[in-house]
């Protein structure tokens, strides 16, 4: 993995939302935060959400989807689309839609992501390649 994230994303979580049905657990967790790297810097857009799938013992995968509104390394205000697909178990595989010709390459590169707990929160990191 690149030494250096393209983004990372400290994200502060809000209250989640569950429900438990017979054969597995909803958990949606609305959240917030901030993003920086070394071609953009901004902030999450109310309201990133992610949306856990656990079976009953607790495995499962997560969906985060959210919207960074901020400026890019040539100081153009621009947006960028995230959808972070995965699990512990197979990892993180983040999607990404920008409106910055900056940051377009992003769209088709091969990403991949950390998502490590912090105080509140969650840090994402997310990396050029496997």
């Amino acid at each position: 993995m690149n030494s250096e994230p393209l983004l990372t994303i400290r994200v502060s979580l809000e209250p989640s939302f569950k429900v438990r049905g017979s054969r597995e657990q909803i958990v949606m967790i609305p959240f917030t935060g901030e993003a920086e790297g070394p071609l953009f810097r901004g902030r999450i857009l109310p309201h990133g959400v992610d949306t856990q799938r656990l079976d009953l013992d607790g495995k499962g995968t997560l969906s985060a989807r959210y919207m960074l509104e901020g400026t890019d390394a040539d100081g153009t205000p621009c947006r960028i689309f995230i959808e972070n697909q995965g699990s512990w178990e197979t990892g993180f595989h983040p999607y990404l839609v920008t409106d910055s010709p900056l940051l377009a390459p992003w769209e088709t590169a091969d990403l991949s992501a950390t998502v490590t707990g912090i105080e509140g929160g969650v840090m994402v990191r997310i990396f050029c390649g496997k």
